[in-house]
C-alpha cells in the first residue's frame, strides 16, 4: 500500500520544495493551502499515513489545525510534523507536543533531514499496516477455529444426544421383554397349570369319575383353552403394540366386568387350594382403562394373592371412588410379608421370586410390570401388610 502524506502550507512554492524534495521515495502527495482545506482532505480521503503542518498560516494556524484533526478519533492516529520558521523555542515547541506534535522540522529545511525524519515515520505506517493485515489474518483464522469449534462441540451434542436416545431405547427394549415374559409367565403359565391338573386328573383314572366330575372336569378344560388362546391372541398384539411403542390404550369401561374377566382364568388355580374368590365391585363404576393392562395388573395380583394365601383362605376385590381416582383393593387372608420383602417388591434388582405356600413359583417380574402398568393409568400403587395379618394392595386408576 502506497505512503499517502498531506502536505499544509499557504505558500505554494513551499508545497512544491517539499514534494521536489520527497518524490524519489515514491510517496503519494495532498496538498491543501489552509487548515480547513486540510481537513476537508482528511474527511475524504483515507490512508493518510503522515501529515506535513506548516504552523505560521492565515486565519488558522497550525496549532488550531491539529487540534481540530485530533478532535477526531479516526484521524487521532494520523503523526503530523510541524514546519515552521521560528526557532525550537521551549515554549513554542510544548505547544506543538500539545496539540499533538510527533516533531518538529525548521524552514528552510533540509532534504537530507526532511527525507530522513519522514521516512522513519513512512516505514512505521508501513509496520502497522502489515500488522493490521497480519492480526486481521489471525483473527479470521481465529473466526475459523471459533466456527469449527461451535460446529464440532454441535456434533458432538448431538451425537451425545443420538447416543442417549439409543441408550433409552435400549432399556425400553430390555423392559419389554421383561415385561413380556412375565406377562407370560403370570397371565399365561398360571392357567396352563390349572389346564394340566384338570387334563391330567381327566386321563389318569377316567373310569373311577362320575359322569359329573368328568363333565366338570372337560368344562374347565373347554372354558379355560378358549380363554388362555384369546388371552394369547392379546398378549401377541401387546407385544406387537410395544414395538411401536404405541402400547397404552384406555377406554371407557364396567370395572367389575373388566375385573371379572381377569379372575375368570384364576378360578381353577383357586379351587385347587380351596381359595374363594370375591369380586365385590360395584356394578355402576366406571373407570378409564387399558383392558389388557388392567387384566394383567389384576391376574398378577390376584395370583400373588392365591400363591401367599393357605388353603381355605380367601381372596376379595373391591373397589371405591375418591375424587377423580378409582381405588382398587385386593386383599388376602394369606401369610403376608416383612418390612424388607415390602421395601424391594417393585425393585427391579429385588425381583427374586419367593414359593408361595404350596411351593408355587413364579418370574419376579410381576410386580414391576404391575407398577409400571399403574404409572401409565397415572395412578399409584400401595401395599398394606405385615406378616400374619395378611395383604392389602391398593392402585388407582382414573374413574368416570
Amino acid at each position: 500500500m502506497p505512503v499517502k502524506i498531506l502536505l499544509v502550507d499557504d505558500n505554494e512554492n513551499n508545497l512544491l520544495s517539499m514534494e521536489v524534495s520527497l518524490e524519489k521515495e515514491g510517496y503519494v502527495f495532498l496538498r491543501a493551502t489552509s487548515g480547513r482545506e486540510a481537513l476537508r482532505v482528511l474527511l475524504h480521503e483515507e490512508d493518510i499515513s503522515l501529515i506535513l503542518l506548516d504552523v505560521m498560516m492565515p486565519i488558522m494556524d497550525g496549532y488550531e489545525t491539529a487540534e481540530l484533526i485530533y478532535e477526531r478519533d479516526k484521524l487521532k492516529q494520523i503523526p503530523i510534523i510541524f514546519i515552521t520558521a521560528h526557532d525550537y523555542e521551549e515554549a513554542a515547541m510544548f505547544k506543538g507536543y500539545q496539540a499533538g506534535a510527533v516533531d518538529f522540522i525548521r524552514k528552510p529545511f533540509n532534504p537530507e533531514i526532511l527525507r530522513s525524519k519522514v521516512a522513519v515515520f513512512a516505514e512505521l505506517y508501513q509496520k502497522n499496516q502489515l500488522l493490521t493485515r497480519q492480526e486481521e489474518k489471525l483473527q479470521a483464522i481465529n473466526n475459523d477455529l471459533v466456527q469449527l469449534n461451535r460446529e464440532l462441540e454441535q456434533r458432538v451434542a448431538e451425537r451425545t444426544v443420538a447416543l442417549e436416545n439409543m441408550n433409552q431405547e435400549l432399556k425400553a427394549l430390555n423392559l419389554s421383554k421383561d415385561k413380556f415374559l412375565s406377562v407370560m409367565s403370570h397371565d399365561l403359565r398360571n392357567p396352563l397349570t390349572a389346564l394340566l391338573a384338570s387334563s391330567g386328573r381327566l386321563s389318569e383314572d377316567p373310569e373311577s369319575l362320575s359322569a359329573t366330575q368328568v363333565k366338570q372336569l372337560s368344562q374347565i378344560i373347554h372354558r379355560t383353552s378358549n380363554k388362555l388362546l384369546n388371552q394369547l391372541n392379546e398378549v401377541i398384539d401387546w407385544a406387537k403394540k410395544q414395538s411401536q411403542k404405541t402400547s397404552f390404550f384406555p377406554e371407557k369401561m364396567q370395572l367389575a366386568n373388566g375385573i371379572e374377566e381377569a379372575l375368570e382364568l384364576l378360578k381353577a388355580n383357586a379351587q385347587q387350594k380351596k381359595i374363594r374368590l370375591q369380586n365385590q365391585i360395584p356394578a355402576d363404576m366406571e373407570v378409564m382403562a387399558d383392558s389388557l393392562m388392567l387384566r394383567s395388573i389384576v391376574q398378577n395380583l390376584v395370583t400373588n394373592a392365591i400363591k401367599y394365601t393357605p388353603e381355605g383362605g380367601v381372596v376379595i376385590v373391591n373397589a371405591e371412588k375418591n375424587g377423580q381416582m378409582a381405588y382398587v383393593y385386593v386383599e388376602d387372608s394369606g401369610i403376608g410379608m416383612t418390612a424388607e420383602i415390602k421395601e424391594r417388591l417393585f425393585s427391579k434388582a429385588g425381583q427374586a421370586s419367593l414359593s408361595g405356600t404350596n411351593n408355587e413359583q413364579g418370574s419376579g417380574l410381576g410386580m414391576l410390570l404391575v407398577s409400571d402398568f399403574v404409572g401409565q393409568h397415572g395412578g399409584q400403587i400401595n401395599v398394606d401388610s405385615a406378616p400374619g395379618t395378611g395383604t392389602t394392595i391398593t392402585f388407582t386408576i382414573p374413574a368416570i
